[in-house]
């Protein structure tokens, strides 16, 4: 029986984006050489480049071909301001170059819950003070946060009044309602539950990140948060503040099963976490709402990193994995799940071999060109899943 393929559109974007998308693409690819599952790719240039040339985020039609994918992969959006400039390049309307593709699809297609992983994986070493050096214990860090994606101070309420051209007055108004934070809230419990709890005690924990001392917003974020959680008594909740989370999170995290954050805070917190399992070229960012999709390595663009081949193409990887596995547990595919856990897997190996590995993982020395990490990720891959089809 033929299996119709998975639509898959590419938003490979800007600078390494470009690169790294490549490369979860490869991986994919060679996933069907192995198994029943199948991928119908759709690149559609977008970004800032394609902005500065066209004077448009991306093609007319691409708002509905990325409403008829099955899934998202997004590379990264952004380029720097014209020269002289400070910032990132952005639109007339004020809004970043390439926002289609991001902020758009994500308010577009409703991708309410930002889900970022924060797992170590063993052999992986931290970049501190310079030095590459084991900081934290691999079965200490294994934590998912869960982000408020669509409202905050991303809900684009606020401008600048410029009388006379000159800007003298900034607004940016931060929005939280009911109905969005329910059903983030609710994602965080579920999540808890399907997991098996901290690393330190096996507690099945949600912590709520807020600012509630000082900002409405976070007062009833809270009271949704504590409302929705006492119907889940298995799940500890706890609230904390974000400025004292931030110094626990390094202290102690393998106290975190499941962290909640409204937006903007979920946005910085998440980067701090990155850095807990070895810097943003191993982190991964899934936009998810009831039907859509979209999944992303959380580093940005770095054009000055841009056709180089030494990105770390590991967190785009990644997102293919949480991609795949996202699309089977939707359309019921044990087999595309399987997939996901196998690349998750390869990628586990490369970096437990200790080598190759990219320059941020191991230093410019020892650093492996991008392409070859990816082919010793795909070599495990086709071996694991041709042992499993056997």
């Amino acid at each position: 029986m033929t299996r119709d393929p998975y639509r898959i559109a590419l938003l490979p974007g800007d600078g390494i984006g470009v690169e790294v998308t490549a490369q979860a693409r490869r991986v994919l690819e060679a996933a069907q050489t192995s198994t029943g599952v199948r991928f119908d790719f759709d690149e559609i240039p977008a970004g800032a480049a394609y902005y500065r040339d066209h004077g448009r985020d991306w093609p007319e039609g691409s708002e509905e071909r990325c409403a008829d994918a099955d899934a998202l992969l997004l590379g990264a959006i952004g380029l720097p301001a014209e020269q002289g400039r400070h910032g990132s390049l952005l639109r007339a309307d004020g809004r970043m170059a390439g926002w289609s593709a991001i902020v758009g699809n994500r308010l577009r297609l409703d991708l309410f819950a930002n889900v970022r992983p924060v797992k170590l994986f063993p052999g992986v070493k931290h970049l501190i003070s310079g030095t590459h050096r084991q900081v934290w214990d691999s079965a200490d860090v294994d934590m998912v946060f869960i982000r408020e994606n669509t409202e905050d101070l991303y809900a684009g309420s606020g401008g600048i009044l410029a009388p006379g051209g000159v800007g003298q007055v900034a607004t940016d108004v931060r929005i939280v309602t009911r109905a969005s934070s329910e059903r983030v809230v609710r994602l965080a419990f579920e999540t808890a539950m399907k997991r098996g709890g901290a690393p330190a005690d096996g507690v099945r924990r949600v912590t709520c990140v807020v600012k509630d001392n000082i900002l409405f917003g976070c007062r009833l974020f809270v009271s949704v948060f504590e409302e929705i959680g006492a119907q889940y008594p298995e799940v500890e909740r706890e609230t904390i503040l974000v400025d004292a989370f931030t110094q626990w999170l390094v202290r102690r995290p393998e106290h975190y099963d499941v962290v909640l954050a409204t937006n903007m805070f979920g946005d910085i917190i998440t980067e701090l976490a990155s850095a807990l399992q070895g810097g943003m070229g191993m982190s991964v960012g899934c936009n998810v709402g009831v039907g859509h999709g979209m999944f992303e390595p959380i580093h940005g663009s770095a054009p000055k990193h841009a056709g180089m081949d030494r990105a770390n193409p590991m967190a785009a990887i990644l997102s293919a994995a949480e991609a795949a596995r996202w699309l089977g547990l939707r359309h019921a595919d044990p087999e595309l799940e399987a997939v996901g856990d196998a690349v998750e897997a390869a990628v586990r190996e490369v970096v437990a071999a200790g080598a190759p590995l990219t320059y941020d993982l191991v230093g410019a020395e020892a650093g492996a060109p991008m392409s070859e990490v990816t082919t010793a990720v795909v070599d495990r891959l086709v071996r694991r899943l041709a042992a499993v089809v056997r």
